[in-house]
């Protein structure tokens, strides 16, 4: 990293993984166009994202309070603060260090409005461009060339070594999610496993396990593989960088494809691509193809999610359209070769 003019910059996002994934252009950028040395500041459990990142010289990170490090904080003696979480923790962590800071819109009240009235006001932009806002006042530009996710090399993973079978390819199936209404019924990822020319690999935490082991009882004899709970974070993103599509729901795991440019077929349940979290692909746009169900007039019901539809009948994610997922799937693997 930089850090040539004695400039430190403190950029803070304390969660969730795709959010800090998202973050990357930004540091990218500074560190291409400035001299700034970067420092991060996130929650315990991330803490990995950002040091991974050569382009990242110190990581401080907190189990429960943002006081554990604030000695430290201080006397690092920032010269800027990029607040990229911008909640009342992150506005008081700014109060208490007294320097430059700069922030991005928030359009929580226009996910409000589109959630309680169903009138969109949202602006036409990705996430990725409201964080360039809170840089833009140093000079910082987007260079429009996408996320950057770092692997350790001793996490790297060889598909073969799992599965012989993996070596001519195949599709990472995310079956997780932190919210149900965001995650795909385990018969419709069975269908459209069903009906894929490549063997599927199912990816997720150990608390997505079950729900993989429902999804293999409905495809006997497919030799669908349920990695969940056995790889972690890198390792799990080494298999999406490896595989020849990722079909996915909104997850961090979601962005983590983007950042490897691969083909993406996303699931949209009670959340909507508008609220500007959709696969990142500036230059590669073509490579995404979003599975939703527009025109459901209770869509979105949350801007985060529930544990099961206030509706009871799961639409959103219960009528997604088979025929047109494998249709985009299988011109996605092509594309994507």
């Amino acid at each position: 990293p930089n850090g040539s003019s004695g400039i430190k910059i403190l950029l803070i996002r304390f969660s969730s993984i795709g959010d800090i994934v998202l973050t990357s252009p930004i540091i990218r950028c500074i560190d291409k166009q400035t001299d700034f040395e970067i420092h991060a500041l996130t929650k315990h459990q991330n803490k990995e994202i950002f040091s991974n990142n050569p382009r990242v010289s110190k990581v401080y990170s907190f189990k429960d309070s943002t006081n554990e490090i604030l000695k430290n904080l201080i006397s690092e003696g920032y010269d800027y603060v990029i607040d990229l979480q911008k909640n009342l923790r992150s506005v008081k962590l700014r109060k208490k260090l007294a320097v430059k800071s700069y922030s991005f819109p928030k359009v929580n009240i226009d996910k409000w409005i589109i959630v309680n009235f169903g009138i969109n006001t949202l602006p036409k932009l990705h996430v990725v461009d409201r964080y360039f806002k809170a840089a833009e006042p140093l000079g910082i530009k987007n260079d429009n060339k996408g996320l950057e996710y770092y692997i350790p090399a001793d996490d790297e993973i060889i598909p073969e070594s799992i599965d012989i079978n993996l070596k001519e390819g195949f599709v990472a199936f995310v079956i997780g999610g932190q919210h149900t209404t965001k995650i795909l019924p385990a018969e419709k990822v069975a269908d459209i496993i069903s009906k894929l020319k490549l063997p599927a690999v199912l990816i997720g935490g150990s608390d997505d396990y079950n729900r993989g082991e429902d999804i293999i009882k409905l495809l006997p004899n497919m030799g669908v593989l349920n990695l969940c709970g056995k790889f972690n974070l890198n390792q799990s993103a080494s298999l999406i960088k490896s595989s020849s599509i990722v079909m996915t729901n909104d997850t961090g795991l979601m962005h983590i494809a983007a950042a490897f440019e691969k083909p993406v077929v996303s699931f949209w349940g009670n959340t909507i691509p508008e609220f500007g979290m959709y696969p990142y692909l500036p230059s590669n746009d073509n490579l995404s193809f979003i599975a939703e169900i527009k025109n459901l007039r209770c869509r979105p019901c949350s801007k985060i999610g529930h544990k099961k539809c206030p509706k009871k009948h799961f639409k959103c994610m219960k009528n997604q359209d088979v025929a047109s997922i494998i249709e985009a799937t299988n011109r996605l693997i092509i594309q994507g070769k």
